[in-house]
């Protein structure tokens, strides 16, 4: 009898109400923080867990085609009175009189007034249905913590729509287990509302870079192949095997040839959002499997795509980024300066070229920081060895600079680095004595940060690295830095035949805080040229056959660069790793903690697929 009671009275409101809900304005009294650069005119971004900020759509609100009639980050004073519908997670109940309600938008504290109404029995992170009324708190009672903290719901019936059994572990922040009990059971884990801010900010983002290449630009968004060919010269890549004995397809690291055979079919402004793999060890900010988005343009400079992408950034980052141009650095001057091609230049700790100090015919480098930090503690003296070893270089301390080169010497040192600064110095082949400075350089900063002594501005400081080398050594002779598709730069062509090493190409990588957060260049278009870098990269142009064919077809001068998805947003998000921003990511060892792949097959999917 109650059940029918509590029908109709749902039938009696939610009918007169839904249809409003359409209609129904944003409240002025939402505490509402966003940016209009960062979002489409249509949606604003509001707290989310009432922590983050999160997505509604004016137009078409979070609860059309439910049957909820608001969320649990919704309600305010403005609603007193109103008959609601919540549906969501119970958080937590205190002495069986509230009940705080959790949705994927926020919290909702729900009060039982009604004797026939308990909940004594209900577990944790149970999913009901609560119909009630909204009603201001009582005076003093008011949660400013809370976006909906000035009212509650008094429930007049509670339904419960899925109970929950045993969880792995608790939905609370100091109780957050390790990752890889989160990652095997992540759909708990993205109940979390880090994760729910961080997956509807990727959305918002992605959302807005294809507004502002469709509907401002005229891009295309195309989807590729991820069954194909194995591609020469490129990263290693997933072998997937076919029942076709001895044929195997090969998944894409990247959609490389098909964007450039689109640019030879006319399809002259393209882009998607493009899933790659690669088998590669997996590391903080790398996956087997990833997103980028992947952008191609006909009829282009190397100064036209970094404007698209500046302006691209500028108007859909999560975070602020100065105005374009972006700063420019040559692959040169920022191996030189900072012993990466990423550098990041949120600090001021740069090397020094010292070579000139010494008569020998070694390069010496320096890296000068504060002398108040004192000698290196044995952990980082140990890594310091490991880098030593990794490069092929002789690393010495600064406690021991006047037992290897003697008083005359270490006092031109010290006259150069600053008689205040210590230094550490590196002796050996010039580039790797600038990357292991470069790496040890990475870990003082943050050493030197802690302590004050270096002062790191915590801003976003984007910068493009230009004129990469086209070859670097490689163990069986010359190896593209980018990819056997890059142009040469159009001043070095002339050095193919002879001096092939110091040949720069037009290749770019964007750089961000020390991060690479995307990287393209303008491509060969000439089936000729492309042939020989092929020959100098000693790769089979036979199993390029398809992709010379397009470039012999009459294929336009483009370009093109892509953007990591998952390390962009990880840094919009302040994530410590892009698992962080991935919705069902695979562990640090490449496997996937929630279902146990790659795991084994079976004896008759082994004979149809004719492996042994």
């Amino acid at each position: 009898m109650y059940r029918r009671k509590v029908t109709g009275f749902v039938k009696s409101f939610f009918y007169r109400e839904r249809s409003s809900v359409f209609l129904r304005k944003v409240p002025a009294t939402l505490n509402i923080d966003f940016n209009l650069k960062h979002t489409s005119s249509r949606f604003l971004c509001i707290g989310s867990y009432d922590t983050k900020p999160d997505l509604i759509d004016k137009t078409q609100e979070s609860c059309s085609f439910t049957y909820r009639t608001h969320t649990c980050g919704e309600l305010r004073p403005s609603n007193k009175g109103e008959k609601v519908i919540l549906c969501g997670w119970v958080q937590f109940i205190r002495l069986s009189k509230f009940l705080l309600l959790r949705d994927s938008y926020g919290l909702t504290q729900c009060t039982i007034n009604d004797s026939n109404v308990s909940v004594t029995d209900i577990p944790l992170e149970t999913i009901v249905k609560i119909y009630g009324t909204v009603v201001p708190r009582p005076e003093n009672t008011s949660n400013p913590n809370m976006k909906t903290g000035e009212i509650e719901v008094s429930i007049e019936n509670i339904e419960i729509l899925n109970h929950v059994e045993k969880l792995p572990f608790n939905l609370r922040e100091y109780q957050k287990p390790k990752e890889q009990l989160r990652l095997q059971h992540r759909y708990i884990d993205l109940r979390f509302p880090e994760m729910q801010y961080n997956l509807r900010q990727r959305s918002l983002m992605l959302h807005n870079m294809r507004r502002f290449l469709i509907e401002r630009h005229n891009f295309c968004e195309v989807e590729t192949p991820t069954l194909f060919c194995r591609t020469p010269g490129g990263a290693r890549e997933f072998i997937v095997p076919t029942h076709h004995s001895g044929l195997f397809y090969s998944l894409v690291q990247s959609p490389q040839q098909f964007k450039q055979m689109l640019m030879s079919g006319g399809v002259d402004r393209y882009f998607q959002v493009a899933r790659c793999y690669r088998d590669e060890s997996t590391r903080p900010d790398r996956q087997p499997e990833f997103t980028q988005l992947d952008i191609e343009l006909s009829f282009t400079t190397l100064d036209g795509i970094l404007a698209m992408i500046e302006n691209l950034l500028h108007d859909t980052f999560i975070k602020d980024l100065p105005k374009p141009p972006f700063h420019r650095m040559t692959y040169k001057e920022a191996i030189e300066n900072y012993g990466s091609d990423k550098p990041n230049v949120t600090y001021d700790l740069r090397l020094k070229n010292i070579s000139y100090l010494f008569n020998e015919n070694h390069t010496v480098y320096a890296i000068p920081f504060s002398n108040k930090l004192g000698k290196l503690t044995a952990k980082y003296k140990e890594k310091v060895k490991e880098l030593q070893k990794k490069y092929s270089v002789k690393v010495v301390l600064d406690e021991y600079l006047m037992k290897e080169f003697g008083n005359e010497v270490t006092s031109k040192i010290k006259n150069v680095i600053g008689v205040e600064n210590a230094g550490i110095l590196a002796v050996g082949e010039e580039e790797n004595v600038c990357l292991c400075l470069g790496e040890i350089r990475q870990f003082l900063a943050p050493l030197l940060e802690s302590k004050q002594l270096l002062h790191v501005d915590n801003t976003m400081k984007p910068l493009w690295v230009v004129d990469f080398p086209l070859f670097i050594k490689g163990e069986n002779g010359l190896e593209t830095c980018h990819h056997p598709f890059t142009a040469p730069h159009p001043d070095d062509v002339h050095l193919l035949d002879t001096d092939p090493e110091n040949v720069r190409s037009l290749a770019y990588d964007l750089v961000l805080n020390g991060n690479e957060v995307g990287g393209g260049s303008i491509r060969i278009h000439n089936a000729r040229l492309q042939e020989k870098i092929l020959k100098i990269l000693k790769i089979d142009s036979s199993k390029l056959s398809h992709f010379l064919d397009a470039l012999r077809s009459g294929c336009p001068p483009h370009g093109g660069i892509a953007l990591g998805i998952d390390r962009l947003v990880s840094i919009a998000c302040n994530a410590e790793s892009i698992r962080d921003v991935i919705a069902f990511p695979k562990s640090h060892d490449g496997k996937d903690p929630l279902s146990g792949a790659p795991n084994v097959i079976s004896e008759d999917d082994r004979k149809y697929y004719h492996l042994k």
